[in-house]
């Protein structure tokens, strides 16, 4: 085996909201997975706590495939103090603590949004030993997962599977995991025929990237979420369209809500 393994894991369910800079009332998405939003998954499957350091994870490499970008689903919310103390405004003072409301308000309104009916593949990219303990961890997750906000199950399967190659290529020949009405459009625009490969975009970390993100974890710590830099570069691959049959259901049925009781 390798001494290096990249972890394909297929990112998709009703919704999805990948966050980096949002914060307050206002929380848009990226239109694809962030690598702290992807680690984060990978933490939580692993049992970490929130105020662990992803100092480890974050050394790991990223990139994720567009295989199906979905659409921007805007979602209305109210929100109030279940104090009923006054909230709080979006602005910050110099010490980048919220200023309080003026005049004062005890509800606010919040923006939020999400993706909707989207597909990636993502893969993180790492030591082998470290790779295949994270896969069987996302396979068995210590807490339940989530595709960017805890209301945002993903579907499954998760796990794809472990390559040994490199990451663009790993990316490159894994098969199209767009749905079936996704790939009938593809069909009728080819005459009835499915082409034998298609173009997918495809964002790869890259230390000679032209572009910069945001999104790596720092830490995930309750009030004290930072994120560093990392360069990253915008292709496209083409990648073969049949589909393959994948299961990532254990052998031994996981619960993850069976320790709680419920």
């Amino acid at each position: 085996m390798s001494s290096e393994l990249v972890l394909l894991l297929r990112l998709a369910g009703p919704l999805q909201s990948w966050g980096d800079r949002s914060v307050f009332n206002r929380r848009e998405t990226r239109p694809e997975p962030t690598k702290s939003g992807v680690l984060g998954l990978l933490a939580a499957a692993q049992g970490r706590p929130r105020t662990q350091s992803p100092e480890d994870l974050a050394e790991l490499r990223f990139g994720v495939r567009v295989d199906q970008p979905g659409s921007l689903l805007h979602d209305y919310h109210t929100v109030s103090d279940y104090r009923g103390v006054p909230l709080r405004q979006a602005g910050v003072n110099a010490k980048g603590e919220q200023k309080p409301t003026s005049p004062v308000k005890t509800t606010h309104v919040t923006h939020r949004y999400y993706l909707q009916d989207a597909v990636f593949v993502a893969a993180v990219a790492g030591p082998a030993p470290v790779m295949t303990a994270l896969a069987e961890a996302v396979r068995r997750p210590a807490y339940p997962l989530a595709l960017g906000r805890r209301s945002c199950p993903p579907t499954q399967p998760l796990v794809l599977k472990l390559d040994e190659r490199d990451m663009e290529t790993a990316l490159t020949e894994y098969p199209w995991q767009a749905d079936h009405a996704t790939r009938q459009r593809l069909r009728r625009r080819h005459n009835g025929e499915l082409p034998p490969r298609v173009d997918l975009s495809a964002t790869l970390e890259d230390p000679e990237g032209t572009d910069v993100a945001q999104d790596v974890p720092l830490s995930f710590a309750p009030g004290q979420r930072r994120f560093a830099t990392r360069r990253v570069r915008h292709t496209w691959l083409t990648t073969p369209t049949e589909a393959t049959k994948t299961s990532s259901t254990p052998t031994t049925p996981h619960d993850p809500f069976a320790l709680l009781g419920w």
